[in-house]
């Protein structure tokens, strides 16, 4: 498969766009993609107006096994937990290797100063699972090396480095790390985005919190970075590596970049996945030509994805009231074109961008935001803001329908009117059930879909009465700040 990840292309510094090398965009012949395109065709033009546009991929999988076979996946699954945390793993461990699937390579590391071999330790850093290996993977676990007293571990830098290092010789279909940790390591952020950096497109990584005394800051950031999830498991840890593992043997593409070619008037590009990891994709330059950008897309499997594609477009020198091509997506060979006018509305009528789609991803962007913010204000005990941005986000969770956030909300407050915003907070909340919360926010369940979801009510100024987009603080027209 010709979908090789990008490589950087080394230049003088600081000259012009950093440019990469990638391998063509190859759409396998056994998946069936369908590209969909929906904006409001009516924007209003100036020299940096803003284009969005809601693009929905469907990919169904024809002529091709339901799972991939699992002698094309390579698996490193590292336990980040410390001593008094063993029971944790104790059990599960085991029971999640004796459940790994024949044929597929896999490796254990245990924790330490550095990351330790569990299993394999002699014969290579590799085993290919079958009933032997399985069984003394299984009976090695017990004596799995774990953090004990002293200077704490390297942190996760450290976990993604050898993670990499092993992959690298491992050059399989799926390559993946699974990291269980308990928020032990030392943090060591500046050093894990240096490393994200290296790993970028080389393997995809799931995060299992156990415990609660993990910060889920850095846990987000390895799952967005690396293109996969961050979840909390309070129980049954084997089901959750046992789980992972049967998610990647659903994925009959690693990789397969979305490509957007633009006019010259078009500045800046970015394309955020909405569902189903919600998180900003990095655009990379495609040498020669200087128009499209190629966005690295991971782990594709039967199922929609949903995008919001923005462009930031010069429209001094276009015309108006005459349909123009902005961009064309292209999802291997299936292509379809971003097409708008420029038209001066009614300065009356109340001002919004994108059609009802778009509105809605910007809403559910909107809520996630807003949830996360009063959680971790709430952790941080400022509790006027946590009250706050929880209110704003039970408005727009009524307004699309989203149950579940109402449900996080209901865990910490009161919520006496969602399609108003108000909500109170309780007297007593327990600090360590927020890290899982905000967790869950940042890389768990989705919104509804756009078709389904309609135009989520935006604020509403109490002044004068004018509506306002979702993600407005003040009022177009009169300048009052929005409740």
């Amino acid at each position: 498969m010709d979908t090789a990840a990008p490589t950087r292309r080394r230049g003088d510094e600081g000259e012009g766009p950093v440019t990469y090398e990638t391998s063509s965009p190859v759409r396998p012949p056994h998946l069936d993609v369908r590209l969909h395109v929906d904006l409001d065709g009516e924007v209003r033009p100036h020299r940096s107006a803003k284009i969005e546009a809601h693009l929905r991929v469907d990919v169904a999988a024809t002529g091709a096994a339901a799972e991939l076979p699992a002698v094309e996946l390579a698996v490193i699954i590292a336990v980040d937990v410390a001593e008094t945390h063993r029971t944790a793993v104790r059990h599960a461990l085991p029971a999640a290797l004796r459940a790994l699937p024949d044929d597929i390579s896999f490796a254990v590391l245990g924790g330490g100063p550095e990351p330790a071999p569990c299993y394999p330790l002699r014969g290579g850093e590799w085993a290919v699972a079958d009933h032997d290996h399985r069984r003394r993977a299984a009976f090695a676990a017990g004596a799995l090396p774990l953090h004990r007293d002293g200077p704490r571990p390297a942190g996760y830098a450290a976990w993604v480095a050898r993670a990499r290092e092993l992959l690298a010789a491992r050059p399989l279909s799926v390559r993946h790390l699974l990291l269980i940790t308990d928020g032990s390591s030392a943090p060591g952020e500046s050093r894990l985005r240096q490393e994200l950096e290296a790993c970028a497109g080389q393997f995809t990584c799931d995060v299992l919190a156990v415990g609660t005394d993990w910060p889920p800051e850095p846990l987000l950031t390895l799952a967005e970075r690396l293109h996969g999830t961050a979840e909390f498991v309070e129980e049954g840890l084997g089901s959750a590596i046992t789980a992972a593992v049967r998610r990647l043997r659903r994925v009959h593409t690693p990789q397969l970049p979305i490509a957007v070619t633009v006019r010259p008037a078009v500045r800046q590009v970015s394309l955020n996945e909405k569902a189903p990891r919600p998180h900003r994709l990095g655009g990379l330059r495609e040498p020669g030509r200087p128009y499209t950008w190629l966005f690295p897309t991971y782990q594709w499997e039967p199922g929609s994805r949903d995008y919001l594609l923005t462009l930031v477009a010069d429209a001094d020198h276009d015309p108006q009231e005459t349909e123009l091509q902005f961009a064309m997506v292209s999802v291997g060979d299936v292509h379809a074109p971003v097409t708008a006018r420029w038209h001066r509305p009614d300065p009356a009528a109340p001002y919004g961008q994108g059609g009802d789609s778009v509105l809605s991803l910007n809403a559910g962007t909107a809520m996630r935001t807003a949830l996360r913010k009063g959680l971790l204000a709430l952790r941080e005990d400022r509790r006027e803001d946590a009250e706050r941005q929880l209110g704003r986000a039970a408005r727009l969770a009524a307004g699309l329908g989203t149950d579940w956030v109402l449900e996080e909300i209901r865990a910490v407050a009161v919520v006496e009117d969602a399609a108003g915003g108000e909500v109170r907070l309780r007297t007593a909340v327990d600090t360590d059930t927020l890290a899982p919360m905000i967790l869950r926010v940042g890389s768990g369940p989705v919104e509804p879909s756009a078709e389904a979801a309609g135009p989520p009510p935006g604020p509403r100024c109490a002044g004068c009465g004018t509506p306002a987009g979702v993600e407005a603080r003040y009022c177009i027209r009169c300048g009052e700040e929005l409740l």
